[in-house]
């Protein structure tokens, strides 16, 4: 029986030649064996998502439990924002990409970014339905609020910018 450092070396190899199936099993057996260690629940995250069995609700326990083990890991916390942005759970994912900046300032306008692109392109697909005049304004406010915290420019600044001849 191997060790869980095994299962999980085994299974990030297995993950890189999108062998899913072979993946979720050795990261599953990792987290049986260290039910502790993050990157268990983590790998079985990622190849969940080429698996393509579990659950939308399953893969967040995952990725939760992950980011819970360990919650300064900044590639945990935009990994699971970014996912939360493609199911349409855009205010955890706004929680995830910011406590993300609150633990690497350094690299806040990359998560800034990524989330207010990532919410833009997604958000009228996840709102399709209900996608009018107030709700596409509603996206592209929520949308230039986060450039602009990219951009570390008040609304104020960036508007003198915008009239600047």
């Amino acid at each position: 029986m191997g060790s869980a450092d095994e299962d999980i070396r085994e299974g990030e190899r297995l993950l890189n030649e999108f062998d899913y199936k072979g993946a979720l099993a050795r990261f599953d057996k990792a987290v049986k064996n260290a039910p502790n260690d993050p990157r268990g629940y983590f790998g079985k995250a990622e190849a969940a998502m080429g698996e393509q069995k579990a659950s939308v609700d399953q893969i967040l326990e995952w990725y939760r439990k992950a980011v819970d083990l360990d919650k300064k890991n900044v590639f945990y916390l935009t990994t699971l924002g970014s996912f939360c942005v493609e199911v349409g759970k855009f205010n955890e994912a706004e929680e995830f990409y910011n406590r993300a900046t609150e633990i690497d300032e350094e690299s806040a306008p990359l998560y800034y970014s990524e989330f207010a692109i990532g919410y833009y392109m997604r958000a009228p697909i996840i709102y399709e339905k209900f996608l009018d005049d107030k709700t596409m304004t509603m996206i592209k406010k929520k949308t230039l609020e986060y450039l602009l915290k990219a951009m570390d420019t008040t609304p104020a600044q960036a508007k003198q910018l915008i009239d600047a001849k």
